[in-house]
């Protein structure tokens, strides 16, 4: 089979070799998945250059998310051959970025048969994050929140999750082209931070200030972010894709009585029950089945050509998921 690993880390562009491998086969508790698509995300690239909260154990894989179809069930049948899956490989020896994957069985999630493995690959890491933030939050209809690179797909997902909520959006980008776009998504507000004051115009549109902000940025764009909350609100941290620390306003941050959260999917995940973890994936299926949800692709590209997707990955201003399929 082709995988794609790194013997060292670094810049993705620089470090990723595609190799030929054995095909891993099953324990008896896990099954063997053919991978059809994978899904390019912030942590993927971060993990490779060692950036991540989970280390990578050298030569690594790469890739966290995917989606595909059982080839080799595991010994007590609970996941047959030919389901069709969705799952995440963080926490595990092995990425997603190569032909077949083994995975306890446990841990894979099956898809509706009218989900197709695009959506399915990117269903798990930003949709269901953005779900069990805005459930976290616990913010009400009508309430403002401001979400940091808008125009990620994490923002995307979040934007829809929220509106169908009746929660009021503000966010932020830094291309004029990309406020069109979300605002036809849904979102009340877009600023875009290269050419606009970001509190001055929060101020202006919401009064007080936001309820909550979901901050993906972290650095300079983070701490303007932490003074639009009002009074009481919270800020909830979840990336730092600017790889710079945010530095805080302490004063406001005591007259303001605002919190800051840290969020890590994979953390929520295991600490939730097994109910609570169905319910989440549930709730995220139901909204990605829906008509007018979107989970857009902006370019595929095989294995074999992964330098080329991060290539277009990298790409400013781009609409929509980058994906190796097979």
């Amino acid at each position: 089979m082709i995988e794609v690993i790194f013997e060292m880390t670094g810049l993705p562009e620089d470090v990723l070799q595609v190799k030929e491998s054995p095909a891993p086969e099953p324990k008896p508790n896990e099954v063997q998945i053919e991978v059809k698509a994978r899904n390019i995300n912030p942590s993927d690239l971060m993990f490779i250059q060692g950036r991540y909260g989970i280390q990578p154990n050298l030569p690594s894989s790469a890739g966290f998310e995917a989606a595909g179809i059982v080839s080799k069930s595991d010994a007590e049948g609970k996941v047959p051959v030919g389901t069709r899956v969705m799952f995440t490989a963080q926490g595990t020896s092995m990425g997603t970025w190569r032909e077949y994957i083994t995975l306890p069985a446990k841990q894979v999630i099956p898809m509706p048969d009218e989900m197709p493995f695009e959506v399915g690959c990117q269903a798990f890491v930003n949709p269901v994050t953005a779900v069990a933030m805005v459930n976290q939050s616990a913010l009400k209809e009508g309430e403002w929140l401001l979400l940091t690179a808008g125009a990620s797909a994490f923002g995307k997902f979040a934007i829809q999750v929220a509106k169908s909520k009746g929660i009021r959006v503000a966010c932020t980008v830094r291309h004029d082209e990309q406020k069109k776009y979300l605002a036809d998504l849904g979102a009340d507000l877009v600023v875009n931070t290269e050419k606009e004051d970001l509190k001055k115009v929060i101020t202006e549109v919401t009064e007080v200030g936001v309820s909550a902000v979901f901050d993906a940025v972290g650095g300079e764009l983070g701490a303007k972010a932490l003074t639009c909350i009002k009074q009481l609100g919270t800020m909830y941290v979840f990336g730092v894709l600017s790889l710079e620390n945010m530095s805080l306003n302490t004063g406001m941050m005591i007259f303001k009585e605002v919190k800051i959260e840290g969020f890590w999917l994979s953390s929520l995940l295991q600490r939730i029950s097994s109910e609570e973890r169905a319910q989440l994936y549930k709730e995220t299926q139901a909204f990605l089945m829906k008509d007018d949800s979107k989970a857009e692709v902006a370019e595929k590209f095989p294995l074999s050509e992964v330098k080329a997707a991060i290539a277009a990955y990298n790409k400013p201003g781009r609409n929509g998921k980058i994906l190796l399929v097979s």
